[in-house]
């Protein structure tokens, strides 16, 4: 009679344990086995030792053989059950803070951390990292939320983050010139957290978002996949913290101006999220005002009045001109970009040659460039060549996000600078003040790069094969269908990446009615891309987004 077998190992890789009524039923007159192990490889029973086979019930075989493969099963969902509880993000960090802005002073909270994007069938495609305000003494039913984000394709958030909307920000000298190392982070007192909840958004590959391992980034980098990505985020983040009554807004820079233009179509028709309003901080929404080429006139147009202010920061106008206030310097040069120099783009070499000398002069006088050069380039300065040549005879460069800045290339020779001044000048700022302010001031910790720019390449803009990126016939449709939709866009006189006068184009080509071009405000500040780093500017688009959001909503 078998009393107790201890487990017999051939080519074993599972124990499994019979439970003891199991054991019970199938043992007949082998007295009773309450408990048996055995290991063994539940698809080789037949392996298993002919001696020990031949002394048990036939029943207790059938079990063996029905019980092995459940259990196996079940140890495998055990260790999907364990790794996907292993993958899952950290708990955020949330701590608390109090902040004085415009005169009032409040408790608010800050949550850093990572949410998953999943399929409807709830795989878990990407970690989104993002960092969420929210004033403490609130209704949060109808306290406004503003989703903010950066450009690039491939930035993160860190810019507006820490130099023109959160509570902390890092200082760039407003002289235009270069900080010295270490940096460090202060008081804010231009932040909108007194008037809006505001959720910094990274996007996938950039700040501490990732693609869930083993998904292909190609889910992530592009224009269409992007807005899904980023709209996705957003609706699963008001549903999780109850934010559906809010009034809803969306804040981009740079190319987050075609992202919020883009997620005003996605929120709206996928979501059914209706927004109260879109911010853009120096947007471009169509591509063909800023993309140079030999069969696009539009860039020579809509840069040169960001030309003429560039040169008259330098005092490289003549008298007459620089004697004109910033403004009224911009406004004759808009004059004639869309009139005498337009019609002579568009005539090419048709363009009588008396007619040619009035525009070669008057476009040198409005540059500070050489007339030889301007003849010499047919017309057709490129923002590049631009910024080589209009202090060559210094040896210097002027930036292209802030054409304030200036640097000095290995040589002076070259017909393009080697590298943007105003970029290289705040890149270390907000870099080193990020990482401080994630691990000092919000506790949160994390072992990967925060990347803030340039791991999206390439970049998939499949949808406008053969013609320019453009989403403002997506803004336009989605303010002609929310009617209570409200745009407010930032522009910067010495933006030489996105121009002030590119956008006043776009505008007046998305063949508004009245109606609904009155809902569009635009205001002009005398700094750049980012005109929030000199703070007489960051001070007057405060008070112009205050006024706004009151209005808004």
């Amino acid at each position: 009679m078998l009393r107790q077998c201890s487990p017999v190992r051939l080519s074993a890789r599972r124990q499994v344990t019979l439970p003891t009524e199991l054991t019970r039923r199938a043992s007949t007159g082998i007295g009773s086995v309450r408990n048996l192990e055995l290991s063994f490889s539940p698809t080789r029973l037949s392996l298993l030792a002919p001696a020990f086979v031949m002394h048990l019930p036939m029943r207790l075989l059938l079990l063996l053989v029905v019980a092995a493969p459940l259990a196996v099963a079940q140890d495998k969902n055990d260790a999907k059950k364990d790794e996907k509880k292993k993958g899952e993000p950290a708990p955020p960090s949330v701590t608390e803070h109090e902040i004085t802005l415009g005169g009032d002073t409040f408790k608010y909270t800050a949550t850093a951390g990572k949410m998953q994007m999943k399929d409807d069938s709830g795989d878990v495609k990407a970690e989104i990292f993002s960092i969420a305000y929210t004033r403490d003494d609130s209704d949060v039913t109808k306290r406004p939320v503003t989703f903010c984000f950066n450009g690039g394709p491939g930035s993160a958030s860190v810019w507006l983050h820490m130099g023109m909307l959160g509570p902390q920000r890092v200082r760039v000298p407003d002289d235009a010139t270069t900080p010295a190392p270490p940096y460090t982070t202060e008081h804010n007192p231009h932040s909108l957290l007194d008037v809006t909840d505001l959720v910094f958004i990274d996007p996938v590959s950039t700040g501490y978002s990732r693609p869930a391992e083993g998904e292909d980034t190609k889910q992530f980098h592009g224009y269409q996949e992007d807005l899904r990505s980023v709209g996705q985020f957003i609706h699963d983040w008001i549903t999780q913290y109850n934010r559906w009554t809010s009034p809803k807004f969306v804040l981009g820079e740079s190319y987050g101006g075609v992202r919020s233009a883009g997620l005003s179509g996605v929120l709206q028709d996928r979501y059914r999220m209706y927004l109260n309003g879109i911010v853009m901080i120096s947007p471009v929404v169509d591509f063909a005002t800023i993309r140079f080429a030999e069969n696009n006139e539009l860039p020579y147009i809509l840069f040169l009045p960001s030309y003429t202010s560039t040169a008259w920061y330098h005092k490289r106008l003549d008298d007459e001109l620089q004697d004109l206030t910033l403004e009224e310097v911009v406004e004759r040069s808009e004059k004639f970009a869309y009139g005498k120099y337009a019609r002579a783009l568009l005539l090419g070499t048709s363009l009588p040659k008396k007619q040619m000398d009035k525009v070669v002069a008057q476009y040198a006088s409005l540059t500070g460039l050489e007339e030889e050069y301007v003849r010499d380039a047919n017309l057709r300065v490129s923002m590049s060549r631009f910024a080589k040549e209009l202090l060559r005879d210094e040896g210097k460069t002027v930036g292209r996000f802030d054409s304030r800045f200036v640097g000095i290339d290995r040589d002076n020779a070259s017909e393009r600078y080697s590298y943007d001044a105003s970029g290289a000048a705040m890149t270390g700022v907000f870099g080193a003040g990020m990482n401080d302010y994630l691990r000092r001031v919000l506790n949160y910790e994390d072992e990967r790069v925060y990347e803030l720019s340039g791991q999206v390449r390439r970049w998939n803009y499949s949808q406008f094969e053969n013609r320019y990126v453009d989403a403002s016939e997506t803004l336009r449709g989605q303010m002609s269908r929310n009617p209570h939709l409200k745009l407010f866009v930032a522009c910067g006189y010495y933006d030489l990446a996105t121009p002030q006068f590119a956008f006043r184009y776009t505008i007046d080509h998305m063949m508004l009615v009245p109606e609904y071009r009155d809902r569009i405000e635009v205001g002009h500040y005398a700094a750049g891309h980012m005109m929030y780093i000199l703070d007489p500017a960051a001070k007057k688009l405060r008070e112009d987004l205050v006024e706004w959001y009151q209005e808004a909503f």
